[in-house]
């Protein structure tokens, strides 16, 4: 099975730190290997489009932008 590659873009705030537990709980109730990584570069999250933090991509594409999603919200974007 190939690893599924998720970012959090944002800045470090409060509910981008929530976004990134809430990916690391998804991907642990799925039972899945997953790549979970967090981008704070503001450059780097606007070259990605990216204007509304915190942001979720998955397999380099943007799932999410500007909201917190809950764990089974994440769950259900889980290729």
């Amino acid at each position: 099975m190939n690893t599924i590659n998720l970012e959090i873009l944002g800045t470090g705030c409060k509910k981008c730190q929530q976004l990134e537990a809430n990916a690391k709980s998804a991907v642990t109730a799925q039972g899945i290997t997953a790549q979970v990584s967090h981008i704070t570069d503001p450059i780097e999250i606007a070259k990605r489009g990216v204007m509304s933090t915190p942001a979720l991509v998955i397999n380099g594409k943007v799932v999410s932008k500007g909201r917190v999603l809950s764990p089974e919200q994440i769950q259900s974007l889980l290729p």
